[in-house]
């Protein structure tokens, strides 16, 4: 059961436990930041302009195909 709740995820994209919680916290806290220029965005529409979709495509091209 441990096994299969905290490390079967992490082997199949080839990492550790805390390698893959690292990546996950550091993707997550990507994805945070993007939806604050998002929300800042939507009041000040001068204001990163592109910033959120260029985040979220570069997140998608380092987690596209992962483990396969």
């Amino acid at each position: 059961m441990i096994s299969r709740v905290f490390l079967d995820h992490p082997r199949s994209v080839d990492e550790s436990y805390f390698e893959h919680m690292a990546f996950a916290g550091k993707f997550g806290l990507k994805l945070f930041a993007a939806g604050c220029c998002a929300m800042v965005h939507a009041v000040i529409p001068c204001a990163f302009e592109k910033t959120a979709s260029r985040m979220i495509a570069e997140m998608y091209a380092k987690t596209h195909n992962r483990g396969q």
